[in-house]
């Protein structure tokens, strides 16, 4: 397993990173949030023409067939500008869920002509996975809180059972306030829907691998947190010298970026490796860097970093929800520890 990041990978990301430097940077973040977060036109244009939509699809279902390490990367970039675009939710979670069962669905969602979202909570574990909704004579009943990606999905897949099932109408949507502006959530409310049965669904797993994923997004986030505070501190004088020259804001910014590197390759073990293990190990450290490095970016931007103008706000409401998303980093310490067989407190 090797934790470098491929030419594949880094041509990809060459290809995400200046769609967005061009068609999202902080400035028109902002000032989506104020009116509708998600852009879908700069979908369209990641689905259609870089084809990230599909990556984790297979070829004989109209995707790339590419790996999670390939999705990963994507996430980075995504994370780095806390872009309003649903393919976390879409073409991860609700394409992992899809995969197994072969689904026509999956040629749509590999276009970008359709998007669903998993009708899970987004603050579910993996290792305590329920369902929300019930079931009875192809009809779904019942509510589910949370639901990340809900109010762009042109389809719900909602787990309950075991089995998977696709709502395409009937469903009642309502957005709630959430603390992460750039990724709204919200209730779902199924009041006897016609629910298809698409096929068996291991939930436990589909949260878990997109628990591993989710790494690579705060990464991301604690990557651009880093890079801004460390230009800016370059730039503002104080004591007429540089920010940065003081020894007290290098140490905090030499930290920081450790915590930084180790992020990055707790993260890449987990898209590479995927298992357990790596993913609770990516869960324990990453969500805690990007919330770490968030709050040091808005210390040290002073003043205008503690602004609604500054977009350093919204990197820390990103990391603060994602801090809490498919699991949490107790959850997953308390996980990580019973998998290598560490002993609790007699």
């Amino acid at each position: 397993m090797s934790l470098l990041y491929s030419e594949v990978e880094e041509e990809l990301r060459a290809a995400v990173r200046g769609l967005l430097a061009d068609r999202c940077p902080p400035a028109a973040v902002l000032k989506r949030i104020e009116s509708d977060p998600y852009d879908l036109d700069l979908w369209k244009t990641l689905a259609g023409e870089i084809g990230v939509a599909g990556l984790l699809i297979p070829e004989q279902y109209g995707g790339a067939g590419a790996s999670a390490s390939e999705a990963a990367v994507v996430l980075e970039e995504l994370g780095r500008t806390v872009a309003p675009v649903p393919f976390f939710t879409s073409s991860v979670l609700a394409t992992r869920a899809l995969l197994p069962t072969g689904d026509a669905l999956l040629g749509e969602l590999a276009e970008g002509r359709r998007t669903a979202a998993l009708a899970v909570p987004f603050a579910a574990s993996p290792y305590r996975p329920g369902a929300s909704a019930r079931v009875a004579d192809g009809r779904l009943t019942g509510t589910v809180t949370g639901v990340a990606g809900a109010d762009v999905a042109d389809v719900l897949l909602a787990p309950v059972g075991g089995r998977l099932y696709a709502v395409e109408e009937g469903a009642g949507v309502e957005v709630v306030p959430s603390l992460d502006l750039t990724r709204p959530v919200a209730t779902v409310t199924f009041d006897a829907a016609p629910a298809r049965d698409v096929g068996e669904c291991d939930l436990a797993g589909v949260l878990r691998f997109g628990a591993g994923l989710l790494a690579s997004e705060q990464l991301g986030v604690a990557e651009w947190c880093l890079d801004t505070t460390l230009a800016y501190v370059k730039e503002r004088h104080q004591f007429a010298r540089p920010v940065g020259s003081f020894q007290a804001i290098k140490h905090r910014l030499a930290d920081l970026w450790l915590d930084v590197v180790r992020a990055r390759a707790a993260a890449r073990s987990a898209a590479t490796d995927g298992s357990a293990v790596s993913v609770a190990v990516a869960q324990s450290w990453n969500a805690g860097v990007a919330v770490h490095a968030a709050e040091e970016a808005m210390q040290l931007h002073g003043g205008i970093g503690m602004t609604w103008e500054h977009p350093v706000h919204l990197y820390l409401k990103r990391a603060k929800a994602s801090e809490i998303a498919l699991g949490t980093p107790g959850d997953h310490r308390e996980a990580l520890a019973s998998l290598v067989d560490v002993p609790g407190p007699e």
